[in-house]
């Protein structure tokens, strides 16, 4: 028997949808298979944790394991009929006519109620779409911002490939059509429904459809300028740092940014960071001693 999906993901009965996922992606961040490589006991509180999400995500499901109609599982709870569930409250039925059950002979809808007792009625054959499941995926900066293709291991340790389209953000969701739970009869199969989680990148920040960086340049290169390499999402280019750039001073690179839906792209800004060598450089020191500099302070606008 699957154990009480509230238990196994930490989170009280009244818990919030957003600390319903929230506590899942702690726990699956943690006990993922392929952060525990070999541990069989992190994988199958995984599956567990992962089913658990499955079943509390859905609001539809959710509410249905709370009435007690489906169980830990989401297998249908068995609903015990008796004959007075199916007597006509108007009048007329077996439990209010002296004949009892012999009545049942000459009653018009005795084969109506027999087939809903024992399961026969026409909703039994109809067919029904499969449910949708909930997956989480972690994704790189720059695989999230150029897309291709990952594998994500389910469960019941099982891949699925999965599409990343270009340009996919934080939080966004993607939908896999087909690849979710069975359909009864002949019945579609539900999709699978991933959420994605886009990893911080060591340089690159992303706003809206930009790209920002931060790039250190030397003494040399602010002073008398430069072409250097630049670093983007897509690979290595060459700019243009103009003579006397201040640390601080924004070069923009423009489509360098993020792939839009429409073939486009934003742009990247580049921060230009002054930074002195980090070993002492006694030409430098030497040079910079004897220099007069023309110019008037750099802090004479405050008073300085």
């Amino acid at each position: 028997m699957a154990a009480d999906p509230y238990i196994t993901l930490g989170v009280k009965k009244d818990a919030k949808s957003d600390d319903i996922q929230k506590a899942y992606r702690r726990l699956a961040k943690k006990l993922h298979p392929d952060l525990n490589p070999g541990n069989k006991t992190a994988e199958d509180k995984f599956k567990e944790v992962s089913a658990a999400y499955d079943l509390l995500s859905d609001p539809e499901k959710r509410a249905r394991f709370d009435r007690g109609e489906i169980d830990a599982s989401g297998t249908e709870r068995p609903h015990q009929q008796y004959y007075r569930d199916f007597a006509d409250q108007g009048g007329w039925s077996a439990y209010t006519n002296n004949a009892g059950f012999s009545d049942f002979g000459d009653y018009a809808g005795a084969d109506d109620i027999l087939s809903k007792i024992f399961g026969r009625g026409d909703r039994a054959g109809r067919p029904r779409r499969g449910q949708d499941v909930h997956y989480h995926l972690d994704l790189e900066f720059l695989d999230a911002i150029n897309g291709g293709k990952q594998s994500l291991v389910l469960p019941d340790g099982s891949a699925l490939d999965v599409s990343i389209p270009p340009g996919t953000r934080n939080g966004q969701v993607l939908r896999l059509k087909g690849k979710g739970r069975s359909g009864v009869g002949d019945g579609a199969p539900g999709d699978a429904l991933i959420e994605i989680s886009v990893l911080p990148h060591p340089y690159f920040t992303r706003k809206g459809d930009d790209i920002y960086l931060d790039l250190p340049i030397s003494l040399k290169e602010a002073v008398l300028g430069a072409k250097i390499k630049v670093p983007t999402a897509s690979g290595m280019v060459t700019a243009a740092v103009p003579k006397w750039s201040n640390s601080g001073r924004i070069l923009r690179l423009k489509g360098r940014g993020v792939p839009r839906a429409d073939g486009s792209k934003g742009d990247q800004y580049v921060t230009l960071k002054l930074v002195l060598p980090q070993k002492p450089d006694s030409e430098l020191e030497k040079f910079v001693t004897q220099w007069q500099p023309v110019a008037e302070s750099p802090r004479q606008s405050m008073g300085v």
